[in-house]
């Protein structure tokens, strides 16, 4: 005999509140094994191919390893201190960049900028917070990250715990189904599917979208001569999972270190104008598409709801598990309003009878 409804709503909600505590309480502990997850995640779709093509799970993995390997040495030794020297020479650069923007208003503008106007005012006051404040919150995450995360640790434990879940992922994930209550497997195994597809559209598609605009970008700004191109490149490409954000932010950057840096010569400033406007082309109607599908039901006003939320109540561990966690929880709102739309509550005795 099933439990009742009111019974198994009890049973869910204190799993739900141990899951909250259990994160609150074990957020740094748990965060390898999280990005771990993520990662292997992430590739399994990969590993299904390589089976696919006749290799078994084990080579498969091995496979992923070491390319995976291979590409963390290369961005190890040639892009990511290249980023980080770029990252802290602009915010060095950026009291210079305001000076050169005030002796350009002043010129072209005189009664716009003059001497202790409140424009001029504020533009010394952000370049120096910028150069302040830039640095000290670069250099605090770094300390930060060492001191609470332990990076040496986690750059050992994450690969490994990321190899062991890409090897045995599908055996847990039987392992899990088997758990499923009987009465409601169906119905878990059908909401467990749409859960897959809202992630595996937006962390899969978008992962992979970001990644390519923000290389295309990088390179691209590198290519012209831009100073500061990676960063911003990067940054760029790091927004794209938010709708236009990410090329409007990185185009605004990118354009107005090139009328710094180009002015006068205007083939230039258009060629950078011309980057961001095919990325968008490229994103709009080849990568999108192709990658993330017309709607995968996660909205990004949504999706920014959740990493606030989680991240402030559970902090940088809080920020990964937001985008699985609203994914679910947006089937699950579609599944009761479904229910709801279905039920007596809402249809009542006219729609009974019409039905």
């Amino acid at each position: 005999m099933a439990l009742p409804v009111r019974e198994q709503f009890k049973y869910w909600a204190i799993a739900t509140a141990a899951f909250a505590v259990v994160l609150w309480f074990l957020g740094d502990v748990l965060l390898p094994f999280v990005l771990g997850g993520a990662i292997a995640y992430f590739l399994d779709p990969v590993a299904d191919r390589l089976e696919r093509m006749g290799f078994s799970r084990a080579a498969a993995t091995a496979i992923i390893t070491v390319t995976s390997l291979v590409i963390f040495v290369i961005l190890a030794l040639a892009v990511i201190p290249t980023l980080v020297q770029q990252a802290v020479a602009l915010f060095d650069f950026a009291p210079k960049l305001f000076r050169d923007l005030q002796t350009f208003l002043t010129e072209n503008f005189p009664s716009l900028i003059v001497e202790d106007s409140p424009v001029r005012k504020t533009l010394a006051t952000i370049g120096e917070t910028i150069q302040s404040k830039g640095g000290e919150l670069l250099n605090t995450a770094l300390s930060s990250a060492a001191s609470l995360l332990n990076m040496a640790v986690l750059f050992v434990i994450v690969p490994v715990v990321a190899v062991y879940l890409l090897l045995d992922w599908d055996r847990m994930v039987a392992r899990v189904d088997e758990l499923v209550p009987l009465d409601h497997r169906e119905t878990v195994r059908m909401l467990a599917r749409d859960v897959d597809k809202v992630l595996a559209g937006f962390v899969r598609g978008m992962g992979s979208v970001c990644i390519i605009l923000g290389v295309y970008y990088a390179a691209a700004l590198w290519l012209v001569g831009l100073q500061f191109g990676l960063v911003v490149g990067v940054i760029a490409g790091l927004l794209t999972f938010i709708p236009y954000v990410g090329a409007i932010v990185g185009g605004v950057l990118a354009i107005g270190l090139a009328l710094f840096q180009f002015w006068g010569d205007w083939w230039w400033i258009a060629a950078v104008w011309a980057i961001f406007q095919s990325g968008q082309f490229i994103e709009g109607n080849i990568l999108t598409p192709r990658m993330v599908g017309q709607s995968v039901g996660l909205h990004p006003v949504w999706l920014l709801l959740a990493l606030s939320v989680f991240g402030s109540l559970f902090g940088f561990v809080g920020m990964l598990v937001a985008v699985p966690l609203a994914a679910a929880i947006g089937v699950l709102t579609r599944f009761a309003t479904h229910q709801y739309k279905t039920s007596r509550l809402y249809l009542g005795l006219t729609g009974q009878n019409d039905t």
